[in-house]
């Protein structure tokens, strides 16, 4: 092989490479919904998210983005309704617990369980 021809093949190799990862990720990503299901994340009574029991950091970085989101929308809400964080995280979990299905880890005054179904 001549070096051209190295240079080429190593050029192709890591085209193909690139292409793999970037067109993979996103099949790879985690969702929400997805992360419940598998056990992964689970929702805590002040509104936000959590890693529940036995789940392994899978989920941390959407869990993170997820909770990020939340504060800053419950800040505006508590700040338009002149409540307390805690008092829209609250309610923002009642809202979300209806909609759980069962078997959803949540977190009620510090104890995980699953949603009864």
């Amino acid at each position: 092989m001549t070096g051209t021809m190295i240079k080429r093949t190593a050029l192709k190799a890591l085209l193909a490479l690139m292409l793999f990862a970037g067109f993979s990720a996103p099949a790879f990503a985690l969702d929400l919904e997805t992360a419940r299901a598998q056990g992964l994340a689970g929702e805590v009574d002040n509104g936000l998210l959590a890693v529940p029991p036995g789940a392994g950091g899978d989920a941390q970085a959407i869990i993170a983005t997820i909770n990020n989101q939340r504060r800053a929308e419950y800040a505006k809400i508590a700040a338009q309704n002149k409540l307390s964080l805690d008092v829209v995280g609250s309610m923002m979990f009642e809202k979300i617990y209806t909609r759980l299905p069962a078997g959803t880890w949540v977190q009620v005054k510090g104890q995980w369980k699953k949603k009864a179904g």
